[in-house]
């Protein structure tokens, strides 16, 4: 192992040691600015903890341009439905699995803490005499993962460099120079109860539907692998369950589903009352959907799990954003009918995956829609979606298309401002060194790509006139899930390649 990944692997150990979801970066925000200073390094932050650090150029390099490093801060917090983990305080622990290292049934954050740490690494290097390389800006901003804040609240004259390498791309070997753009759009449905008795010797009996297995993942570059998505699959197994045993003999009683708006939703649980004497209808009825989905997406989600169980009391644990609320389900009450029936109506209308591939680039997904999480509130039902488009027309038409379902049930909605999409510039001076370098150094030449991700390239862009980017790093599998891993080996090469490219910048 090269030595240098060695040390990026030991920086990003250090790393994960900070509790760092979304929202929550203040303390690793105040690690890197102490880290900065204690080894003699210019560091500024800003109102919402944004970290520059400035590493002075090696000698020989101090007429070269200031060349910007940019990573974000946050992680997507996602574990196994076993998992103990508090993101809140516990640190993530790395798994050394071979070429590979991940997490301990959670996400391991290497998107993009292998970036913060290739910062630090390659500003100790220099400072130590062991690359050269020109004045360098590590720019690292919050709150990336669920809303772009960091970059959003930029202001004007806090970095000088015009170009800018984002280390926030998961396939070595590629380069990006385009994302799209996107909204997030909620909708609220009025929720009215019923009171209804269910419970030890009752008629009726409270029932838990779990859909657990799914693979789940990134809601913008892994929304073309068609995964299940598991508030769909319950719209589709409550329905079936109302059809066929009767809507008078099951009620529902509390939903609650997926994690964050960017990732493809892997579990929902659900509480029904259901007349004791069609349980073992419903049950089979249960059975029989498990078996469809798990052959309809046999190669995707081959792992997919649904339960039926009568339970004493209802309880769910929801996570969202390293925070974990515990909600209890209200004995003897039910959504009315009609709640029912606008719900599950929303559920099944409303668009997920890809909505539009596009004409220009052959193989890029263009538009899609997450349908990303729903919560059961007091007087209401909330539900969150996610929709992306490098063609910000296209943008427009998801969302209104968002909007006009959530009407017709009678719920109201809300989008957010956005942020925009980055479009390729295939004349990038940029581009076309990083082509050479690549080329030089590894005698093959780079893919060139466009993703179906938002990143904070767009942004800084529509901030700073005149910033050629680009945007790459390590191989990195399954970002936003349990299963994220990064491989090794590519860490070695994004950093020969950088330091190269560096280096011609003299």
């Amino acid at each position: 192992m090269h030595p240098k990944t060695q040390q990026i692997l030991k920086t990003f150990e250090e790393i994960n040691r900070i509790p760092r979801c979304s929202k929550h970066e203040k303390n690793l925000s105040l690690w890197l600015k102490e880290w900065a200073e204690s080894i003699g390094l210019e560091v500024k932050t800003d109102a919402v903890n944004n970290v520059l650090i400035k590493v002075p150029a090696t000698p020989g390099y101090e007429d070269s341009p200031v060349i910007v490093l940019q990573g974000h801060m946050d992680m997507v917090c996602e574990k196994i439905k076993s998992s103990n983990h508090d993101f809140s305080r516990d640190l993530i622990r790395c798994v050394y699995d071979g070429d590979w290292v991940k997490g301990d049934g959670t996400s391991i954050g290497a998107d993009n803490g292998i970036a913060l740490a290739m910062g630090l690494v390659l500003a100790e290097a220099g400072k130590n005499g062991d690359i050269v390389h020109p004045p360098l800006e590590l720019l690292f901003t919050v709150d990336e993962e669920t809303g772009l804040t960091g970059a959003m609240e930029l202001e004007k004259g806090f970095i000088d460099g015009r170009i800018l390498l984002n280390l926030d791309s998961e396939d070595e070997g590629e380069f990006v120079i385009g994302c799209a753009g996107g909204k997030n759009s909620r909708i609220t449905l009025p929720l009215e109860w019923e009171t209804f008795e269910y419970g030890k010797g009752c008629r009726f009996g409270l029932f838990k539907l779990m859909i657990e297995g799914l693979e789940g993942g990134h809601s913008g570059s892994e929304i073309n692998r068609q995964r299940a998505n598991a508030v769909q699959l319950f719209a589709r197994v409550f329905s079936g369950l109302r059809e066929q045993v009767g809507k008078e003999y099951i009620r529902l009683a509390f939903l609650s589903g997926g994690s964050i708006h960017n990732a493809i939703p892997n579990f929902t649980d659900a509480f029904v009352a259901l007349d004791r004497a069609k349980f073992e209808q419903a049950e089979n009825i249960v059975s029989v959907f498990g078996k469809t989905f798990r052959s309809e997406y046999v190669k995707t989600d081959p792992e997919i799990v649904l339960s039926f169980r009568e339970v004493e009391h209802g309880v769910v644990f929801e996570s969202s954003g390293g925070k974990v609320t515990r909600k209890e389900v209200p004995a003897n009450l039910v959504f009315s009918s009609g709640t029912e029936e606008k719900l599950v109506g929303l559920l099944l209308g409303l668009p997920h995956g890809v909505y539009r591939m596009s004409d220009r680039i052959p193989g890029l997904v263009e538009t899609s829609n997450n349908l990303a999480t729903v919560r059961t509130w007091e007087t209401e039902i909330k539900i969150l979606l996610s929709q992306r488009s490098s063609v910000m027309s296209r943008l427009a038409e998801i969302t209104k298309k968002v909007g006009a379902v959530a009407k017709l049930a009678g719920a109201e909605v809300e989008h957010d401002a956005g942020y925009p999409a980055w479009e390729p510039d295939i004349e990038s001076l940029l581009l076309s060194k990083c082509r050479q370098v690549y080329l030089q150094t590894f005698d093959k030449e780079p893919e060139i790509e466009v993703v179906h991700a938002g990143l904070e390239c767009g942004i800084i862009g529509s901030k700073y006139e005149g910033m050629d980017m680009i945007s790459f790093g390590p191989t990195i599998k399954d970002p936003h899930s349990p299963a994220e891993r990064v491989f090794i080996p590519s860490i070695e090469k994004v950093w020969i390649f950088l330091e190269n490219l560096l280096k011609s910048y003299c």
